[in-house]
C-alpha cells in the first residue's frame, strides 16, 4: 500500500461553497451518494430508499453547550474561553484566547455576572488547556452557567454571531448528553419525520456517546502524518448498543455509522475492548474497521484527519473523486452544509 502524506489530502474548495447558514429544512440538504462506483445526486430526505429493514443507524448523542464564554483580567484586558471540558466540584477545562496570558490564581471578571479562577494548565503542567474553576452568587454549576451566559461555539470558518436559529440548528433533534463544543455535523439532517420513517421501514437505531472537542476543527501540520498528535475525546458505547451492534451483524443487516464521531467511537471500542473512556484513535488509510459498514457523513476540510478517515473508509482515490465532483456540482461544504452516503472499500 502506498504510504500517503499530508498533501494528499489537500484540495482547492472555493470559499462561496463553505456553508455560512443551514438548509431551510434539515432533510432539504443534497446527499451525494457514494456507494457504488458513480456519484449520484440525491436529497437527504430520500436517505431511507437507499437503507434496508435489518439495518441499524447509530448517532452521536452528545449535545452541543454553550462553550463560548467572554470576560476580562483583573486589568481591564478582553479574553475568551472556549470550555472543552466539565471536570467535578465546578472546574472546567478551557481554551484561552487572550492577549497576555493572566498568571495562577488571577479571578477573571465573566460576562453574564460570573468568576473564573485560574487554578493552572491541563493535563499536565505544560499542557495546552487551561483549568478554571467556576463560581457565581447562586451557586450555579458550569452547565446552567454555560447555559445562561454562553455563545454557541460555531466552528472557525462560520463568519457570523451566534443567533437564536444557530441554538436550534447547530443541535441535533435527539441530542441528549451535553459535553460537545462542536455538533456531530451529519446527524444535523435528521428531522423526526425522517426518523419515523426509517423505522416504519425496519431501520432500526442505536446510540453512542462522543464529546465533540475543539480539536475536531484543527489542520494536520506534519507532512509525515504519522507525527501528528490526537486530540483526546470522550466517548460510551452503552450495553443497549453492544446488543443492538451485535443482533444487527447476526441478521446480516448494515451497520450504518451517522458521522465520523459515531466511526472512530465505535472502532475505538472494538481496539479497546472498553466501552468507556478517552480516545485518541486516528484513523488513516489501511486501517481495518470492524463495525461500520456504512458512513453518512459532511464535507470535510483539507489536510484533515477527517478527510484521512474517510479515505481509509472509502478508498482514498474514490473519495477524492467524490470530493471532486462534489465541488463541480457546487455542493454545501462542512457543517452547515451537505452529506455524503459512502460505503466501506472491500480490503
Amino acid at each position: 500500500m502506498r504510504a500517503f502524506t499530508l498533501s494528499d489530502f489537500d484540495f482547492d474548495l472555493p470559499p462561496e461553497l463553505v456553508a455560512q447558514h443551514p438548509a431551510p429544512e434539515r432533510t432539504s440538504s443534497r446527499l451525494l451518494d457514494g456507494t457504488g462506483s458513480t456519484p449520484v445526486d440525491r436529497i437527504f430526505k430520500g436517505l431511507p430508499s437507499l437503507l434496508r429493514a435489518g439495518d441499524l443507524l447509530v448517532f452521536n448523542d452528545t449535545r452541543v453547550v454553550k462553550a463560548r464564554l467572554f470576560g476580562e483580567k483583573p486589568t481591564g484586558g478582553k479574553l475568551e474561553l472556549l470550555v472543552e471540558r466539565v471536570l467535578q466540584g465546578h472546574e472546567v477545562v478551557a481554551h484561552m484566547k487572550v492577549s497576555k496570558k493572566p498568571p495562577v490564581g488571577t479571578t477573571l471578571q465573566m460576562v453574564g455576572g460570573f468568576r473564573a479562577t485560574l487554578l493552572g494548565r491541563w493535563p499536565e503542567e505544560d499542557g495546552a488547556l487551561f483549568r478554571f474553576g467556576f463560581e457565581s452568587d447562586a451557586g450555579e454549576d458550569p452547565y446552567a452557567l454555560m447555559a445562561r451566559c454562553g455563545h454557541v461555539p460555531l466552528p472557525p470558518y462560520i463568519t457570523h454571531t451566534d443567533s437564536a436559529d444557530d441554538e436550534r440548528r447547530y443541535q441535533t433533534v435527539f441530542a441528549r448528553v451535553p459535553g460537545a463544543v462542536a455538533a456531530p455535523t451529519a446527524a444535523l439532517h435528521f428531522d423526526e419525520a425522517l426518523l419515523a420513517e426509517l423505522e416504519a421501514r425496519g431501520v432500526q437505531r442505536a446510540s453512542v456517546t462522543l464529546h465533540v472537542g475543539a480539536g475536531t476543527f484543527q489542520p494536520v501540520k506534519t507532512e509525515n502524518i504519522s507525527e501528528h498528535t490526537m486530540h483526546a475525546e470522550r466517548y460510551e458505547v452503552p450495553e443497549a448498543t453492544q446488543r443492538a451492534i451485535a443482533d444487527c451483524k447476526a441478521r446480516g443487516g448494515r451497520v450504518v455509522a451517522v458521522g465520523t464521531t459515531t466511526v472512530r467511537t465505535l472502532e475505538s471500542w472494538a481496539r479497546s475492548g472498553e466501552a468507556t473512556g478517552d480516545t485518541r484513535i486516528f484513523i488513516t488509510p489501511g486501517f481495518v474497521f470492524e463495525h461500520v459498514d456504512l458512513l453518512v457523513t459532511n464535507f470535510h476540510l483539507p489536510k484533515s484527519t477527517l478527510m484521512m478517515l474517510v479515505s481509509a473508509f472509502a478508498g482514498y482515490e474514490h473519495v477524492m473523486a467524490l470530493y471532486a465532483h462534489a465541488i463541480a456540482q457546487h455542493y454545501r461544504f462542512f457543517s452547515y452544509g451537505d452529506a455524503m452516503l459512502l460505503a466501506r472499500a472491500s480490503a
